[in-house]
């Protein structure tokens, strides 16, 4: 008996559609099964006993010296301390440089503030602290330099009654596109204001991939922006722009010594592919 032409192609289609079911669900699971892999490989890279693998940079001394024991570990926390500078801060910002170039990853940081501000500090260092990415060298920073040429997810902390949204990317030396347009300010607030009180533990992440990268704050996106490149106004920018070119592709990771006392407590890196 003769199957008809109609009947065949209703079996045609009828397999094709399971056929591309069963794909999408063998791509569901494969993503599944890469979300959960990806989830389990943060790797540690403070360990909580000291500072191996790690170099400071305090501006006016020399790059590896910890002057006034500015970056310390002790109970398995990660502290920046300011007891040794005396009655006038003056400009010793600082930085603590993960030891290793990356380019695409996603960083975890939980940190908090704690105490009073370094005698001496500007106003605008209570509570204020950044974690930086696409950092330059450790060893190219220059002596006398008070930050190094990176992007910053700032850190803010509230006073108790006001308003002080972290999460601001703060281009230092950088300039980055928020929402397609190349941006010319300095920091460009976060989309999404949060504000946290008092010494509380926060955990932030920074996702960057292929030129793009996201601002998390426990757990929730406030802020997006891509392709930065050097600012060709910055003295210490302009070392890195080669033949013209000013894209920024790769850097370190560093933690901000800015005048307030800061605890981290966890920093984990996510790498990508």
């Amino acid at each position: 008996m003769m199957i008809s032409t109609l009947r065949i192609f209703r079996i045609f289609f009828l397999l094709a559609t399971l056929l591309i079911t069963a794909c999408k669900n063998l791509k569901t699971k494969v993503v599944e099964n890469q979300e959960e892999q990806t989830t389990n490989n943060w790797i540690p890279i403070f360990n909580g006993k000291d500072l191996d693998g790690w170099t400071m940079k305090i501006n006016g001394y020399p790059v590896g010296e910890n002057f006034g024991n500015t970056f310390r570990v002790k109970d398995s926390i990660l502290s920046i301390r300011y007891d040794a500078y005396g009655p006038e801060f003056g400009e010793r910002f600082g930085a603590l440089f993960y030891d290793r170039e990356l380019t695409n990853y996603r960083l975890k940081v939980t940190y908090r503030f704690v105490g009073d501000t370094a005698p001496g500090a500007p106003e605008w260092g209570y509570r204020d602290s950044g974690v930086q990415i696409h950092t330059q060298p450790p060893n190219t920073v220059q002596l006398n330099q008070s930050f190094p040429i990176c992007l910053e997810y700032n850190l803010h902390g509230g006073n108790g009654t006001e308003d002080r949204p972290l999460g601001a990317i703060c281009g230092i030396g950088m300039k980055v596109e928020v929402d397609g347009e190349r941006s010319d300010l300095f920091c460009n607030p976060a989309k999404v204001g949060k504000t946290f009180h008092g010494d509380q533990w926060v955990t932030i992440e920074i996702d960057v991939k292929d030129g793009k990268m996201k601002h998390f704050v426990n757990g929730e996106e406030i802020m997006s922006y891509a392709n930065p490149i050097y600012d060709t106004k910055n003295e210490f920018a302009q070392a890195f722009i080669q033949e013209g070119d000013s894209t920024v592709k790769s850097g370190y990771i560093s933690l901000q010594s800015n005048s307030h006392p800061i605890d981290f407590k966890k920093i984990e890196l996510l790498k990508y592919n």
